[in-house]
């Protein structure tokens, strides 16, 4: 896309600003306003090279850092689906495709769950916008193809290997048949994207404030404030939401919140927004999306033509 200039600053042209209380207002499924989805990452890394969340600073082969970060897919995940289980909550499951060939049976249990499987890249050990167009375009193939080989259908939604895009990532999403995608934390609710030769891609919102990583990894909260966060975020989107739609969306690491100190707070976390179900939509970002789709134009701000 031509990126236009506002003044001398140079602009990303995918959407106009729009302040949240001047919009259209619209409803959830049966009248609700606050939307809460779970965006559960299983993430893979390579052993001794790329990228990877470090507890520590090390050397290569990187035992340390990377047992820890494997921790979340053989013991953290699955107490993460314990739980989800329990409190009867869906999940957007946030996928590096090669997790079918290192982990199947973890991603089967959440296939038998009914959950959502959105693209996440091929493994979190590459980012994708450092790429050229041409190996960016088909490292997006090959995870979208894994997926639909496991999962007999191409995901929806996709979220780039550390929130990572080129200039031309939502182009390139849209092209391979992309509905949504949450690398954009510019909102409270759902926008539209611009994307080249006319088209549109729906940015749902994904947290980088309500993210275990930012918020526990980088800024060193521990479990019981983490959960406190999702607490209070909780409350006072509930009573926002009484004017306008909103999505909460909760963004977890399993190699992070999956250790017991924390699981035990984010237990508690989820059990109160659970308590609230009623007045509350649960639900997943692809089914956020498709909602945004169903709605009559220029309600979603950029679905005007």
């Amino acid at each position: 896309m031509v990126r236009p200039h506002h003044g001398l600053l140079p602009q990303h042209g995918r959407y106009d600003y729009s302040g949240i209380t001047g919009r259209p207002v619209y409803d959830w499924p049966h009248g609700k306003r606050l939307a809460v989805y779970i965006g559960l990452n299983l993430e893979h890394f390579a052993f001794g090279e790329g990228l990877g969340a470090e507890l520590a600073p090390s050397h290569q082969p990187d035992v340390l850092n990377y047992s820890w970060r494997d921790y979340g897919n053989r013991v953290g995940a699955w107490r993460l689906l314990e739980l989800l289980q329990t409190l009867r909550f869906p999940a957007s499951v946030l996928l590096n495709a090669s997790l079918y060939d290192y982990a199947p049976d973890l991603v089967a249990g959440f296939r038998t769950r009914g959950d959502e499987i959105v693209g996440h890249g091929r493994s979190n050990s590459e980012r994708q916008g450092t790429l050229a167009e041409a190996a960016e375009q088909a490292l997006i193939a090959d995870a979208t193809e894994r997926i639909r080989a496991a999962e007999g259908r191409q995901p929806g939604g996709w979220l780039g290997p550390w929130i990572s895009e080129s200039a031309v990532t939502p182009d390139l999403l849209a092209e391979a048949g992309y509905r949504y995608l949450l690398d954009w934390a510019m909102d409270d609710q759902p926008i539209f994207l611009r994307v080249r030769n006319g088209g549109r891609i729906l940015a749902v919102p994904y947290p980088q404030e309500l993210n275990d990583i930012p918020a526990i990894a980088v800024r060193k909260a521990g479990g019981a404030e983490f959960a406190d966060m999702i607490v209070d975020t909780f409350d006072e989107m509930l009573d926002q939401s009484i004017d306008a739609p909103l999505v909460m969306g909760i963004a977890l690491h399993a190699y992070l919140v999956g250790h017991p100190h924390r699981l035990r707070h984010l237990r508690r976390a989820l059990a109160h927004i659970a308590a609230a179900r009623e007045r509350i939509w649960v639900t997943t970002a692809g089914a956020i999306a498709d909602h945004c789709y169903a709605l009559p134009a220029a309600i979603v701000p950029g679905s005007a033509p």
